[in-house]
């Protein structure tokens, strides 16, 4: 068996193991009791996610190379899981199988859920091998670059969990937690602040992310939905994580409750605690770094009946950054010129970010065998208190330091350029209370044809009202000291740089409701057309501002055809009401009068299945091409993660861009991704004159568009898996990001000539090494191994920043003694090794 490693790093590498073959399955899959055959049923390989389904006629037909034993899993909405044991074939093999599902007794959750879409742009993912990856955070978030299109971290890298889709910001994706909307803290505004995200990864089954031109079921957010799904187990398991950067626990299981066989509980129940000192302490700031982060969080349901069901969310969220600084010396220019800021700090920060969620939920699912439909009503409340503290003193220097290869004084100190004090000081407090109610439902109708053409409907709608309370107190001021001069100077007083503050208490309300249906054609043997339409319409009492975006999307699938394809055309408008930073100026007083913000979206997608023969892989390829006009923008400025609005509708722009995605199992058993996506993001604000830079010193033109902040022209990230060839117990993962520069601007100054500068290019390389200690399946072969009392256990070696390369978060503005500004770059972590241990019972 040869192996092939792709990779920027790794070489590649070849080997032969045992002799394989070809299999080749074939049959048909049907229900016994309602003695029918099954379409659109799952058939995947055990630990892989790529799939194929069953036709009109219940006919499958797939083949994979045989490399060891195999399980394939046939899997259906509605229907008990089954599998079939496949053992390894040294040759050639055909066989031909007819299996039969039996319907699920009460599984409900799982049936008014989204079965698995192949439509392109929709991407789903198993989190069974995604748990494995090396992570700075260990958040879920941090996946999304590998697998997910057109996504980016931004500024924040490796140490934010929050993330950019297509030019828009962190504040324009929706997520959902079984059908529960999650709210994200707004005072952060660095990636070592942030804690642990809300999804635990020990709970989530998979994952599903559209980057653009999703449906109308989903909320007002101009860029992207990340929707997950916790499990839904029917038996009892535990794990527990321990790590150099924390740990970890999880549980899960059921139970029949009573003689009824449809009264049965299910739970999960998760626990995390993370701290990044030892990651931070890399930092070019040294100082005394003591993050804590925990939170606590369990789903549960109970089927109250064979048609009710009961869900209860509930998560509890606290995240401590203590910061005492120390001192900082960064060099940074040419090598004929070049400066160096040597700092010196007194005082501390103290930043607390507190959150709790609850959520109620309950399903009626009726046992009807025609037309089925189903309703849901859901309840959830989210609050949080967000408190920012620090007040510190730098005293600095910047000096140019001697580089000419062989001085006397190499590398000291030759010329003062400027010196000051930076005096920064907060008490920034905001409370926030987010209250919601929710029903929706669905109502599907098909009609099977003799003439072959068969159709089918499904019909959704949904109602919400949600309550807000948001509570802030805004206390925040700057003190710039130069050379002995306060700025900005004053003969007759001391003058502050920068002063924001005000208090600010708003309760709203608002009103979302959507009407959506689905219909499929499907020609037997030919073809299958989806077509979807739908219409949002959402009102908020705060501005008295109702709007109505009607979203569509066409999809088209050739049928008999052994590579899948998938073409996709999807489109329209997408409002995004401000939430509360939006609408909050620079100053700190609000805009009531705010409106929201639009994006028109047009998407061009498609995808196809096919088999790499030379590595003897099936792989998929996916790719989007679209375009999206942005009306009645909220201009805003990036520093790390931080966003700080202008407060009003100030401009218009546009995004264009395409991405590509590839991924499958370059090596049998272990998938790999490689995306790539190219985008511009421009904006224009309203009475204008943009201005951009030249070749040379202080050249301008005049120019109608400048860049966005998230204008990041190219991305890249790779994931790949290998394992030994003699040892499949032994993984390798290798994770590479690469995006070219963010445009940045100097501050208070940052509007004609908006955004002429960028981040140099970011890129990295992480690398996870996992060796399975322990599998239950060995217990014959060492039954007095001392881990014989658990399931598994895996020993993990991260290295983080693996080529060690100082990618920039934000920048330092200082001012020198000629009144020039020098942006000084503040780094993110450096290499850093990280050991984790995991068990599972």
């Amino acid at each position: 068996m040869k192996y092939n490693v792709l990779g920027v790093i790794l070489v590649f590498l070849s080997g032969s193991l045992y002799s394989q073959g070809v299999v080749t399955v074939d049959g048909f899959i049907a229900d016994p009791a309602e003695e029918k055959v099954l379409s659109d049923v799952l058939i995947y390989l055990e630990g892989s996610t790529s799939a194929i389904t069953t036709n009109e006629k219940g006919a499958f037909s797939m083949r994979f190379v045989s490399e060891k034993d195999t399980v394939l899993v046939f899997s259906r909405v509605g229907y008990k899981k089954a599998t079939y044991e496949i053992d390894h074939a040294p040759t050639d093999e055909h066989l031909s199988l007819n299996i039969e599902l039996v319907p699920a007794v009460s599984d409900l959750e799982v049936v008014v859920q989204s079965t698995i879409s192949h439509q392109p742009g929709m991407v789903v993912e198993d989190m069974s091998e995604i748990k494995l990856l090396p992570s700075v955070t260990g958040n879920l978030e941090n996946i999304l670059p590998h697998i997910a299109l057109g996504v980016s971290g931004g500024t924040g890298g490796e140490l934010s969990s929050q993330y950019n889709v297509r030019g828009g910001n962190y504040d324009e994706n929706l997520v959902y937690v079984n059908d529960f909307q999650i709210y994200r803290p707004q005072l952060i505004r660095s990636g070592q602040q942030e804690g642990l995200s809300f999804p635990n990864p020990d709970l989530v089954r998979d994952i599903t992310f559209s980057s653009g031109g999703f449906s109308a079921r989903y909320g007002d957010k101009m860029s992207s939905v990340l929707d997950i799904k916790y499990k839904r187990p029917d038996s009892a398991a535990y794990s527990a994580e321990v790590s150099l950067l924390g740990a970890s626990a999880h549980l899960e299981g059921s139970k029949s409750l009573g003689s009824s066989r449809y009264k049965k509980f299910r739970y999960l129940a998760g626990a995390r605690y993370r701290s990044t000192s030892y990651l931070l302490n890399s930092l070019d700031i040294k100082g005394e770094y003591l993050p804590k982060f925990a939170d606590v969080q369990s789903y549960m349901t109970y089927d109250l009946s064979e048609s009710w069901q009961a869900g209860v969310m509930l998560n509890y969220n606290r995240s401590v950054f203590d910061f005492q600084p120390q001192t900082r010396s960064t060099a940074f220019g040419l090598i004929d010129y070049t400066l160096n800021l040597s700092s010196s700090f007194s005082g501390a920060e103290k930043d607390l970010f507190e959150t709790a969620m609850a959520g109620v939920s309950v399903t009626y699912l009726p046992p009807k065998k025609k037309n089925p439909f189903f309703l849901k009503f859901l309840a959830s409340t989210y609050s949080s208190a967000e408190s920012e503290n620090f007040d510190i003193i730098s005293t600095y220097n910047l000096s140019q330091i001697e580089t000419s290869i062989g001085a006397e004084n190499q590398g000291e100190a030759i010329a003062l350029v400027g010196e000051g004090i930076q005096h920064e000081y907060s008490r920034n407090l905001l409370l926030s209370n987010v209250s919601n109610f929710e029903i929706k439902g669905g109502l599907e109708k098909n009609n099977f044809s003799a003439t072959g053409k068969d159709q089918s409907h499904f019909l959704q709608w949904g109602l919400k009202f949600q309550h807000e309370d948001i509570r802030d107190r805004l206390h925040e001021w700057e003190r710039l000291d130069s050379a002995g001069y306060s700025l900005p100077f004053s003969e007759n007083e001391v003058l502050l740089n920068k002063v924001f503050q005000s208090r600010n208490s708003i309760s709203s309300q608002r009103m979302e409701a959507y009407l959506m249906e689905s219909y499929n054609l499907r020609n037997r043997d030919r073809s299958l057309w989806t077509f979807e339409g739908g219409v949002r319409a959402s009102y908020w009492s705060l501005n008295e501002e109702l709007n109505i975006s009607p979203r569509a999307q066409i999809l088209y699938r050739p049928l008999g055809k052994e590579n899948n394809q998938v073409w996709k055309l999807a489109g329209g408008l997408y409002y995004q009401p401000p939430f509360y930073r939006e609408f909050r100026r620079l100053d700190g007083s609000l805009n009531q009068a705010i409106k929201a913000q639009k994006s028109m979206h047009l998407v061009l997608g498609y995808s196809t299945d096919f088999y790499w023969e030379r590595i003897n892989a099936k792989m998929r390829f996916m790719t989007e091409a679209y375009y999206k006009r942005l009306d009645d923008l909220i201009p805003y400025d990036v520093n790390n993660v931080r966003i700080r609005y202008y407060g009003d509708n100030l401009a218009m722009g546009q995004v264009m861009g395409v991405d590509f995605r590839l991924n499958g199992e370059l090596v049998p058993g272990a998938e790999s991704w490689i995306n790539v996506s190219f985008l511009k993001a421009v904006e224009k604000w309203d009475g204008i004159e943009h201005e951009k830079l030249l070749e040379g010193i202080g050249n301008v033109e005049k120019t109608e568009f400048v860049p966005r902040p998230t204008d990041q022209r190219v991305t890249a990230s790779v994931f790949f898996q290998d394992y030994l060839p003699q040892n499949e117990n032994f993984k390798i993962h290798l994770s590479l990001n690469f995006g070219s520069g963010l445009p940045f601007g100097t501050p208070g100054d940052n509007i004609q000539l908006r955004n002429p500068f960028r981040y140099k290019i970011y890129y990295r390389v992480d690398a996870g090494f996992s060796a399975q200690l322990w599998d239950k399946a060995w217990i014959s072969k060492r039954p007095h191994n001392p881990l014989r009392f658990a399931e598994n256990a895996w020993l993990s070696l991260e290295v983080f920043n693996l080529l060690q390369v100082a990618n920039t978060a934000s920048v330092t503005w200082i001012k020198a003694v000629n009144n020039v500004q020098y942006s000084v770059k503040n780094n993110l972590t450096s290499r850093r090794v990280n050991l984790k241990l995991r068990f599972e019972f």
